[in-house]
């Protein structure tokens, strides 16, 4: 059976990088991202930038990709309170998660993109999560994954596999992940035109890529960036 899956591609560094990954290995990919009222929506603008860029930039992938699907899910935004769909600053709450916590978020990407992958016959799903350099999320873990392909697939009756290739990698290897998939243009492409800032600042462009500098989401590029550019340096 020739291999597909779907990429959940949200216009982040993580995401892009997974999709070069999958695109690596897949005979056909396809992608799709959530809008969920996010407060850096501008990362579902630099979506399409960038697999316009992978079509017109690496040639043997462009045959590989195929449909982009962009699913509105403003209803989870609106049920919840936090510093990624509110105006709020990013704290830590008691439990010891970040205000940026979305609850369910990852489980409900996975749903429905189970669903769309069920209708294509895809079999395969990718995502840029990862255990390793993150913020704690509990819905990131490698087991919660594992359980929801479980459940999925005896809900589906259909294997569904999902595929974390940045599980145990920090940010300094996933840019390094980019460079061996898609060599210094691909690093460049991450760099320049996806988006990770939580505040969703997309006007000030630092040498690890564009953000407000601050957020954890920018702090942590920031310092992958420039322990990947020490270890090609040495």
């Amino acid at each position: 059976m020739e291999r597909k899956a779907l990429v959940l591609f949200s216009g982040g560094q993580d995401s892009a990088t997974c999709l070069a990954w999958a695109l690596d290995r897949y005979a056909q990919v396809e992608t799709i991202g959530f809008h969920y009222g996010q407060r850096h929506a501008v990362e579902l603008e630099c979506r399409q930038v960038v697999l316009d860029r992978i079509k017109a930039q690496f040639p043997a992938w462009a045959e590989r990709l195929g449909p982009d699907h962009m699913l509105d899910l403003a209803l989870l935004g609106q049920i919840s309170d936090t510093a990624l769909t509110q105006h709020q600053e990013i704290t830590f709450k008691a439990s010891g998660l970040p205000s940026t916590f979305v609850p369910a978020r990852n489980l409900m990407f996975f749903t429905f993109a189970s669903a769309i992958a069920y209708r294509r016959g895809l079999r395969a799903l990718v995502g840029g999560m990862c255990e390793t350099d993150y913020s704690g999320y509990p819905d990131c873990r490698d087991n919660t994954l594992k359980a929801l392909q479980v459940a999925m697939s005896l809900g589906l009756d259909a294997p569904m596999v999902i595929e974390t290739p940045l599980m145990w990698l920090d940010k300094a290897q996933t840019w390094q992940l980019a460079e061996q998939l898609g060599g210094l243009a691909l690093v460049e492409l991450i760099r320049a035109e996806t988006h990770t800032c939580y505040l969703g600042d997309h006007t000030h462009l630092h040498r690890w890529g564009y953000g407000c500098g601050n957020c954890p989401a920018c702090e942590l590029r920031r310092d992958g960036y420039e322990a990947y550019v020490k270890t090609e340096v040495v």
